[in-house]
């Protein structure tokens, strides 16, 4: 018998009898208690980072993605330059409307990238601190113990 399914039969047995158990068996089962409340804990926790990093990943790329437009205007700038030291007027101004563009493709990841790395902020895991504080207070005897499995979220 697992940890999970010996607390899910502790939880449970109490609704499907009518006496009262004793305090021994009580805390008999507070071990395995604290035990699934501090694995549902880390397990949010872990859930709550990993879609954090996943924004700052996703905007990160997006940045780089900005910095390649970057780049790759520059090389369309200098081509301009080349291109307005040549005779032909039309083309240096073509590769200039070339790297406006590219600078404004760079603008729009930039802010892309900056509102994905926004979405992530603050990185404190505040569904987690949220959950411990209601723990605490459920320990104490002023609040309620939550009913609802981590996986049912």
């Amino acid at each position: 018998m697992t940890d999970s399914t010996r607390s899910d039969r502790i939880r449970h047995d109490s609704g499907s009898r009518t006496r009262s158990r004793s305090l021994f068996t009580l805390l008999h089962d507070v071990p395995t208690l604290v035990t699934d409340l501090v694995k549902g804990e880390i397990a949010l926790l872990k859930s709550e980072i990993i879609g954090t990093l996943k924004a700052f990943g996703l905007g990160a790329g997006f940045v780089v993605g900005a910095l390649v437009l970057v780049f790759a205007a520059l090389g369309v700038l200098l081509t301009a330059i080349v291109l307005l030291i040549a005779i032909w007027l039309p083309g240096w101004l073509s590769a200039l409307i070339v790297a406006v563009a590219l600078l404004i493709g760079a603008g729009i990841l930039g802010w892309v990238g900056y509102k994905k790395i926004k979405v992530g902020l603050p990185v404190v895991p505040e569904k987690t601190l949220a959950s411990l504080k209601r723990d605490v207070r459920a320990i104490k005897g002023v609040g309620t113990i939550p009913r609802t499995r981590l996986d049912e979220s």
